[in-house]
């Protein structure tokens, strides 16, 4: 390709991302958007539940077979369940009481001056060229701490472009990149692994075949797939995003003088109280701690606690350092000061609230009136229905899995959909169940930056918004769209050169049976 024809390639191609963001920012306010695709989600209901056929599948996690029929939303019923559960809807949204509850403690250590100061230290030591390499890489490695990556990584991905003089959304999307395009990656195994895993085996049992999937049977090809990813998500933020995003001129500023003494001080304080935190922490989840609670089968897990625990933690990993800090500085003299410092956080969450009321009202109804599974059975049916072999139906399956994933976002329920349909055929064909599931795990993963279903997306476009108050929900997809097509591309074809080189997915993790 001549360099003609390369830079009007990458102009058609910015242009596609603007018009993109245009159109997508000509629309309402998102809490508008989100509104609206209520009252679309109520009308569509009444029309499916009146014309449409229930569905029937194996519900993996349940052992059993399950019919699926569109609810109404537009009838006595629907309009019952729209006014009583609206408060319900709101107060559950997974999301809202974990970011409210992180952003106490983040409040107190950006109020106080810690993560200014810590920034700008952590400058000094980062080479300037593996920035965005280490934020990625940070976002897919916080995936083994459930949702912390969301409240965590992603605002101090921004804050490190800004601190450099980079365009802090670009900062965000490639920490977004990480921790939601990247989510079933890692070099770790964690309670995703375990969960898909226990679902693929339940879909074996259903159907009689004797063959169980280890929650390691992915790794060595997650493994390998972390870096691919790092690789894919430096390159697309800095030849890609930084490009279109353009320099950054919007009014949010980072200070960049140098560490004084007194904020030194501050800074092993801190450190020396986070440390002594980790260190009990680290005591409460020893194998007798008093954080583990007994599963099922009456051994001590952590499970409960990283399900719900850790949002808490997270309060107090923030706060204790900034308290320490604040007091240390003289920022923080009294009650007043520490409460004010949360306080300050929570105005800046007023925005979130509205839109997350709204975002929680449109989650609900789809998820009530069940379209998102029809979608995803329907979808599966017609995928059986294709008849590819080998490696084409690997491909069109991740294919579908990506594209239903914009409608059903949920990892665990979408595949206890899935499973019991494409697990067992592609059994038949000599497809084992661990690369069934890893090519599923491809598939829902890379998308997920670019659908509003996704429960934290509306917190993204929040976060957004604090650099550019003109971002919406136009600007985050059209940011994100090159990651989600990129990821999506170069993980098959790993997974593609995987297959043909036959390398073992995992220990025990086979690929094909002949």
């Amino acid at each position: 390709m001549s360099k003609k024809q390369t830079q009007q390639s990458k102009q058609e191609v910015k242009g596609f991302l603007k018009t993109v963001e245009r159109l997508g920012n000509a629309l309402p306010h998102p809490a508008m958007i989100f509104f609206i695709l209520s009252l679309a989600i109520v009308l569509i209901s009444g029309i499916v539940a009146k014309v449409g056929e229930p569905v029937t599948y194996f519900d993996a996690r349940a052992g059993e077979k399950v019919t699926v029929e569109a609810v109404s939303l537009l009838n006595a019923e629907g309009l019952r369940y729209i006014f009583n559960s609206a408060v319900k809807n709101f107060t559950n949204f997974a999301p809202l009481g974990t970011v409210l509850v992180a952003m106490l403690g983040v409040g107190v250590a950006e109020w106080t001056g810690l993560i200014n100061t810590s920034l700008r230290k952590l400058l000094t030591a980062v080479p300037p060229r593996l920035l965005t390499a280490i934020i990625v890489f940070t976002g897919i490695m916080s995936n083994i701490a459930s949702d912390a990556g969301y409240v965590v990584v992603i605002p101090l991905g921004a804050l490190l472009f800004a601190s450099v003089g980079r365009h802090p959304i670009a900062g965000l999307a490639a920490a977004f990149a990480g921790v939601s395009g990247g989510f079933s990656a890692n070099l770790v195994f964690g309670t995703t692994d375990a969960l898909l895993a226990g679902i693929t085996n339940e879909a074996l049992r259903g159907v009689g075949i004797d063959y169980e999937v280890l929650t390691t049977g992915n790794w060595y090809f997650l493994v390998v797939s972390t870096f691919l990813l790092v690789i894919l998500g430096t390159i697309i933020t800095e030849k890609v995003v930084e490009k279109n995003l353009g320099p950054y001129n919007g009014k949010f500023k980072v200070t960049n003088e140098e560490v004084t003494a007194i904020e030194n001080k501050g800074l092993r304080n801190a450190g020396i109280a986070l440390l002594v935190y980790i260190v009990i922490m680290a005591l409460l989840m020893l194998p007798n701690g008093p954080l583990r609670t007994p599963d099922a089968e009456g051994k001590l897990t952590l499970n409960e606690f990283l399900s719900n625990g850790l949002i808490p933690a997270i309060l107090l990993l923030f706060l204790i350092p900034g308290l320490v800090y604040g007091k240390t500085t003289g920022k923080i003299k009294n009650s007043n000061d520490f409460v004010a410092s949360m306080t300050d956080a929570m105005k800046s969450m007023g925005s979130y609230l509205v839109l997350a009321f709204f975002a929680a009202q449109f989650i609900s109804y789809f998820s009530y009136s069940k379209i998102g599974t029809i979608i995803s059975v329907k979808g599966a049916q017609f995928l059986e229905s294709i008849g590819f072999t080998g490696l084409p139906l690997v491909i069109v399956f991740i294919l579908i899995t990506a594209f239903l994933n914009l409608f059903m976002a949920s990892a665990s329920a979408k595949w206890a959909i899935m499973a019991p349909i494409f697990v067992p055929m592609m059994f038949q064909l000599g497809l084992s169940p661990e690369l069934v599931q890893v090519a599923y795990r491809i598939g829902d993963s890379t998308t997920n930056i670019i659908t509003p279903l996704m429960s934290y997306f509306a917190m993204i476009v929040v976060f957004a918004q604090r650099y550019d108050e003109e971002a919406g929900l136009g600007t985050l997809i059209s940011t994100m769209i090159p990651y989600s097509i990129t990821f999506l591309i170069f993980w098959t074809i790993l997974l593609a050169v995987w297959i043909l080189f036959g390398w073992p997915l995992g220990p025990e993790g086979a690929l094909l049976f002949v």
